[in-house]
């Protein structure tokens, strides 16, 4: 263990100290919180009023953490033993360099027996045909030992973060490759200037009743907030780096997916800032509520609020975000879509998203009908926004070329915690300058 990163023996007596710190600055009256202008970035707070994720009692992460329970790692080993150190008390990790999850290959991971030609040989359409699942497949077979293969990659790429965390890559260049972050059922996190290289899934389910052709389908997010509240995502790159999906193979006619979400915010999670990130080369890329059920609705309504503003959204495909539920306010924001383009806001079932001050940027041939998406009849928010540089009514546009899928104007609330509002045409500037990951001031 390098000393230098854990203390060595030290650690349990620094965390000992800790709480008696933590007490006597209790007792004393002395706020056990940094200052969101704190010179230390990794203990800088959410400014007051920035976005919904300063709700309530705010986001401070692990800005007050004692020195003993300040890490710096480089290896994903070190990096997940400091999430794993016990306890709740503040605690930051200082990312140093390029950590990759998955340093050994999807090999690694692969049980024994596995053999992918031999599952493509077993569940080919001409063989297997359409109309049957996978799932009542014995271990034994090539699907069972996929499963296996899967459960071990599923172990070993997620990172579970604690409450009350800060983690921050340190300079330009910091970065977690293949990981997955699972941010789930905890409260006061904050994740800042790292490169976040989307895991790629090693071992895809083929599905043959997924649509009329069946489809391969893959897991893992970049960042999952699942149940959590307070959780501030700043001056991040997420990106699939050196696995884009152009890249990809093709069997059974299908591409084979590799990739899920780069940022899914579920199952009644609630009270989530993203500021200055960039998000590019992706296809499903934020999804906000996980699903129309009303198994799930019951815990998604009323939740769900998150703030995206000053983002770049590069080269994506679609889900820039696809919103269930939520009280969601974009603002702020860089889209700029490639050839590939869908759409970037999804409006879903009773969702209530507030799209303003954004400038969207699209190739020749593109409509700006397209960048709003009818998926359930939601009301929507769509203002000053520039398409090309020129104002454009989102609303008016999409509901005059695609009256099939006629929108509602007005969300039915008003945003209230934000920060600066920059006009939309200064927003491409402003965001070229400032946003992703190294860029952190």
């Amino acid at each position: 263990m390098n000393r230098h990163v854990w203390h060595g023996h030290a650690m349990k007596r620094a965390t000992v100290l800790a709480g008696c710190t933590a007490v006597v600055l209790s007792l004393a009256g002395v706020p056990a919180q940094a200052h969101g202008h704190h010179r230390d970035p990794a203990r800088q707070t959410l400014p007051a009023s920035d976005g919904w994720a300063a709700q309530g009692t705010g986001t401070t992460g692990g800005a007050a953490a004692e020195a003993g329970r300040v890490f710096t790692v480089r290896t994903w080993a070190e990096f997940k033993q400091a999430l794993a150190v016990q306890g709740t008390a503040p605690r930051i990790i200082k990312v140093k360099g390029t950590i990759d999850a998955v340093s050994e290959g999807c090999e690694a991971f692969a049980v024994p027996g596995y053999d992918f030609g031999a599952y493509l040989a077993a569940y080919a359409p001409e063989t297997w045909g359409l109309d049957t699942d996978l799932s009542a497949e014995p271990d034994d077979s090539p699907e069972g030992l996929r499963r296996a293969s899967a459960a071990r990659q599923d172990q070993a790429i997620k990172a579970n973060v604690p409450a009350n965390t800060t983690i921050i890559g340190v300079g330009r260049d910091a970065g977690l490759k293949g990981a997955s972050l699972q941010i789930k059922g905890v409260d006061n996190v904050i994740v800042r200037n790292l490169t976040l290289e989307s895991p790629v899934d090693c071992f895809p389910q083929w599905d043959p009743t997924d649509g009329t052709q069946g489809n391969w389908n893959s897991e893992y997010d970049s960042a999952v907030v699942y149940g959590s509240t307070h959780v501030w995502l700043d001056h991040n790159t997420f990106t699939d780096g050196e696995h884009p999906d152009s890249a990809a193979p093709t069997y059974f006619g299908m591409l084979y997916q590799q990739h899920d979400g780069q940022l899914d915010i579920v199952r009644g999670a609630d009270l989530v800032t993203a500021s200055w990130n960039v998000f590019t080369e992706h296809d499903k890329t934020i999804l906000i509520g996980n699903s129309d059920s009303e198994s799930t609705a019951a815990g998604d309504r009323g939740h769900l609020r998150a703030t995206f503003h000053h983002n770049l959204f590069k080269d994506l495909v679609e889900r820039a975000p696809r919103v269930r539920f939520g009280q969601v306010d974009v603002y702020d924001n860089h889209f700029v879509a490639g050839d590939d383009y869908s759409y970037s806001f999804g409006i879903g079932k009773e969702s209530a998203l507030v799209a303003e001050y954004n400038a969207i940027t699209l190739p020749a041939g593109i409509s700006p009908a397209k960048v709003l998406k009818k998926w359930s009849d939601a009301p929507v928010t769509a203002a000053h926004n520039r398409v090309n540089g020129r104002p454009v009514d989102l609303i008016a546009v999409h509901n005059a070329e695609i009256p099939a899928e006629t929108l509602r104007s007005g969300a039915g609330w008003t945003p209230t915690l934000r920060t600066k509002v920059d006009p939309a045409k200064a927003v491409p500037a402003l965001v070229g300058r400032g946003a992703g990951a190294g860029k952190l001031r």
